[in-house]
């Protein structure tokens, strides 16, 4: 992370240069010399929110704010559903182009979308970080993400293919085949509004999938700028636009993509409770859903943990992006011997976390999403403190410009306090006591959620129990190392209420093809 840091640390001017705004300019920061930058993205004060080989909108005008200040940035005109049904006509039609064309040239085109996110990294990671709210570096880091699963599906574009298995039948072949579902619809969260679209778009269209793609209305500008660098691919080898489609929009856009029969696979990544309408949807019509949800991700530490390791892991996994990363820690169970010792230290780091603009190079935490998440944090501390919790940090709005709020550690709870296992989108650690193995392990699974988990320990018999049936009951298991960040190497995704699914590597790629045998 401090490697990444310093490497950008050159790129901060395009945030920071410019005059102060004058009266005479307009409200919106992209009309105002500071923010100039975001006319190299192709954004302006009110942007197209619909593409399908052409740019339009004919819904709602809406505008996006930056989170560090609640000034707005821009606005985008969204989709109706008439833009919505023109678009999924267009998406198919295209798709019919793509399937045809051999799965190594579609990876040619993917390779060229991942060097067109690289020639303007550093522009698309400071939208990012104004209009998401995550520090400059996460900013970056984020569509770096993107060019890497880009490459990574280049690669896989020559390696997907099915068995020839021995048939009992003389003079007879068995071969499994894999075929693209159609057209994919993405539907995205505000808190990696470029990461996961990579995810799924990169490796479902070299799958030979066409893609329709409606991110979070709070960072639709990113979506808008992300979907132009892609067109502009599209465009150049004379491929339909339509092959990569945006429909900005809300809830009636996600609803109709989720009950519609054309969407052969629809992802979507947010809350649980969200989840679970879309995938009833889905199912009603025994349509295919990958679903990557919440999670109440905790972090579990033994007397033989080296703390050295223990205290950056856990200050990292619990206040990075301010709290608002699925794989963001929310439980940390101490045992009993280390408990006020881990306690003490960890507020004391808590203390010398940098807070302030996304864009400085020194901050490390930076402001909530939008001002419901703020009322959210508030409440979930409150609601701890009458559970018979303590606040040892923490616990308050910040007295500042945006949606700041302090990194919280609440300590004095039980287990299974109610606001425990409820997941909160914001930046509160519950640190709890453990005596036995067993038991903290068993509460490792209470949770609904089952995304991340780690443990720290050097014990190599109690690892390996973490690692097998009757230990974590998490997709991502970690050992010595924080719940948040993943590799886009291995499947990413969690189990029980965080939906099943698994996107970007290893054999994700099946959930957007179909077998036949």
């Amino acid at each position: 992370m401090l490697g990444l840091r310093r490497a950008c640390a050159a790129l901060l001017p395009l945030l920071r240069a410019g005059p102060p705004p004058t009266a005479a300019m307009s409200t919106l920061l992209v009309s105002q010399e500071r923010y100039a930058w975001l006319r190299e993205l192709g954004l302006q004060e009110e942007n197209p929110g619909v593409y399908n080989g052409r740019w339009g909108g004919r819904g709602q005008v809406v505008t996006t704010y930056c989170p560090a200040n609640n000034e707005p940035i821009a606005s985008v005109r969204q989709a109706n559903l008439e833009d919505y049904e023109e678009t999924v006509k267009k998406a198919k039609e295209a798709w019919k182009v793509w399937a045809d064309i051999p799965a190594p040239k579609r990876g040619e085109i993917v390779r060229q979308i991942g060097d067109a996110l690289r020639q303007k990294i550093k522009v698309l990671g400071s939208l990012v970080s104004l209009e998401m709210g995550k520090i400059f570096v996460e900013g970056v880091g984020e569509v770096q993400e993107y060019v890497d699963v880009c490459d990574y599906a280049v690669g896989l574009s020559r390696m997907i293919g099915g068995p020839i298995l021995p048939s009992e039948r003389p003079g007879h072949a068995l071969i499994e085949q894999w075929n693209p579902v159609g057209l994919v619809g993405i539907i995205t969260a505000f808190n990696f509004p470029v990461a996961v679209y990579g995810w799924n778009s990169a490796i479902a269209m070299i799958c030979g999938n066409a893609c329709l793609w409606k991110g979070a209305p709070t960072t639709s500008l990113v979506s808008v700028a992300v979907t132009k660098i892609i067109a502009k691919v599209l465009e150049d080898n004379k491929l339909p636009g339509a092959i990569c489609s945006l429909v900005c929009g809300g809830a009636d856009i996600g609803t109709a993509m989720a009950r519609d029969e054309r969407m052969d696979l629809l992802s979507f990544t947010g809350s649980t409770k969200v989840g679970k309408q879309v995938a009833l949807m889905v199912q009603e019509r025994f349509g295919r859903s990958l679903l990557e949800l919440g999670g109440n991700n905790a972090i579990i530490v033994f007397e033989d943990a080296d703390l050295n390791l223990v205290i950056p892991s856990a200050l990292f996994a619990a206040v990075g992006t301010a709290g608002q990363r699925c794989t963001t820690a929310r439980r940390l169970f101490l045992h009993e011997s280390i408990h006020d010792e881990v306690v003490a230290k960890l507020a004391k780091a808590y203390a010398q976390v940098r807070i302030g603009d996304p864009w400085d190079s020194d901050t490390l935490y930076g402001p909530l999403h939008t001002k419901e998440a703020v009322k959210i944090f508030l409440d979930a501390v409150e609601q701890a403190k009458q559970q018979g919790g303590s606040v040892v940090c923490g616990g308050k709005v910040i007295n500042r410009p945006g949606n700041y709020v302090e990194p919280t550690i609440v300590t004095g709870l039980p287990h299974n306090a109610p606001i425990v296992h409820t997941e909160t989108f914001a930046p509160i650690l519950y640190v709890l006591k453990f005596k036995e193995e067993e038991e903290v392990f068993a509460w490792n699974n209470e949770v609904k959620q089952g995304l991340s988990s780690s443990i720290f320990t050097k014990d190599l018999g109690r690892i390996f129990r973490w690692l097998g049936p009757k230990g974590s009951d998490c997709g991502i298991v970690n050992v010595n190392i924080p719940t948040s960040g993943a590799e886009i190497g291995g499947a990413f995704g969690g189990e029980k209420h965080t939906g099943g699914g698994r996107e970007s590597g290893s054999d994700s790629w099946k959930l957007y093809m179909r077998r036949s045998t």
